[in-house]
């Protein structure tokens, strides 16, 4: 499917699922009521989808997850607030909105979510407190929705989103536009996981970590699933300065990864290897810290987690669309203002941390394919407009403005088995400070077109 036609086909399908209106206050969700009676009052309302409107403007409490089924219409009044809050005994919600089929991995198809304010007041999903529902694993998330397709959410604001959890979280999805949003906090804003056929445009961001996650791999803990992100648009969006805070991320972090399949006396890492076995990936799902096992029991379970004899934790991932490697192909971020002082904007990244080990020893070596930079103006000093550790067909920068920014091609740090094929750099009418050190390298074979008199410069692997 071709992107420019994604938000009139979810479009149209989400408005033919709807035969009537429900008014929200006729449920009796009204900003003077406790969080108990809004959180009842509203799901009341939401069940079964259809076109629903919150026509008073107001601040509506919540402390339970708002469950959206297929064929939901909704829309909010100008004024309309979502606001988190605890119930009488101190509970919250894990979510404030998830589309109901993330329950069972069921789809729901034709959500429409039009002008949701949210507001957090300093409640993550569930983090240090009892919460409403039990954990889905890598769903961490104010608003979710995994399993879902023809989804339009469209102006999204977001304002005081806290340190650990996503503002929006989409996985395994087909369809998928986010538009008019302006998010600001600690955490990022517009997560990714698998996925194909996707937009988001109009954006205005300050956040601490990645306003933009192409995260095709992932901590076990932030996708509930494995697999590749294809087919995008990210357009008209606003990175804004914001020295106060300073950032962990990137503009966009793209997030590749490869595994293997299970074997005994294999190296597991306590917290995020992937292993396929018996047709199902499985996430080791233990502590934090970097400690690694000698796996000799095979992970067999066919749902949730399990602590096996040898001390190793797995949590099965998924047992569809099952594959050994996974990262980001055909996406085009156009018109791109980066105005916050960052070390890196745009990365395609392989994480290896304590938390996670995107690419296994010896794994099937994810390719990454046909990413375009197009209209990007760098306003702040920014040493990597554009940093890749992990393989990549082709990288286009096309009509940009960079100032003093580089491209660098690297390797990714101590991993056995990687193996870079040549990674083509094409630039088109790019303004730089010296076009012919924009592209350096660490070793990596590069070939640049487009500037006769770019050379590749060979620097340390940092």
């Amino acid at each position: 499917m071709r992107i420019k036609h994604i938000l009139s086909v979810a479009l149209t399908c989400t408005l033919a699922a709807c035969t009537h209106t429900k008014y929200a206050d006729t449920f009796g969700f009204l900003p003077e009521n406790t969080p108990e009676a809004n959180s009842e009052a509203f799901q009341r309302c939401l069940d079964g989808g259809g076109r629903i409107r919150v026509r008073k403007p107001g601040e509506y409490r919540l402390c339970r997850t708002i469950f959206l089924d297929s064929g939901t219409d909704l829309k909010f009044a100008p004024g309309a607030i979502l606001s988190r809050a605890e119930d009488a005994e101190g509970t919250a919600a894990r979510f404030v909105l998830l589309n109901r089929g993330a329950l069972t991995r069921e789809f729901n198809d034709n959500i429409r979510i039009k002008g949701l304010q949210l507001k957090a007041n300093g409640i993550d999903a569930g983090r240090g407190r009892p919460v409403d529902i039990p954990t889905i694993v890598g769903m961490c998330c104010h608003t979710g929705f995994f399993y879902v397709r023809n989804l339009v959410l469209d102006g999204y604001t977001f304002l005081d989103l806290p340190p650990n959890d996503f503002a929006i979280q989409i996985c395994t999805f087909e369809n998928a536009v986010v538009e008019n949003v302006h998010i600001e906090g600690m955490k990022d804003a517009v997560h990714f996981g698998p996925g194909r056929n996707f937009v988001v445009r109009h954006g205005v961001f300050r956040t601490y970590d990645d306003p933009i996650a192409l995260n095709a791999h992932d901590y076990t803990t932030s996708n509930p699933e494995l697999g590749w992100i294809e087919n995008g648009l990210i357009e008209d969006c606003t990175d804004l300065d914001d020295p106060a805070n300073g950032t962990t991320g990137f503009f966009a972090r793209i997030l590749a990864g490869g595994w293997r399949d299970w074997e005994p006396g294999m190296d597991i890492q306590s917290s995020g290897d992937a292993v396929v076995c018996g047709g199902r990936i499985y996430r080791s799902n233990g502590p934090k810290v970097k400690v690694n096992y000698v796996s000799t029991c095979r992970p067999e379970h066919l749902s949730g987690t399990v602590t096996y004899p040898d001390g190793i934790t797995w949590t099965m991932s998924q047992d569809r669309g099952v594959c050994h490697s996974c990262g980001v192909r055909n996406v085009v971020f156009r018109d791109i203002r980066l105005e916050k002082k960052r070390k890196v904007a745009l990365c395609l990244h392989f994480d290896h941390d304590q938390y996670s080990r995107s690419f296994y020893p010896y794994a099937e070596i994810p390719v990454q394919s046909n990413i375009v930079f197009e209209r990007v103006q760098v306003l702040n000093e920014i040493p990597a407009l554009i940093q890749s550790r992990t393989p990549v067909d082709s990288i286009i920068l096309k009509d940009s403005r960079i100032g003093s920014s580089e491209i660098r091609m690297l390797h990714a740090l101590d991993t056995e088995g990687m193996v870079y094929d040549t990674t083509v750099v094409r630039m088109v009418g790019v303004e730089a400070d010296d076009l012919s050190r924009v592209v350096c390298t660490a070793g990596r074979p590069v070939k640049v077109l487009g500037v006769p008199e770019a050379t590749v410069q060979l620097i340390d692997n940092r």
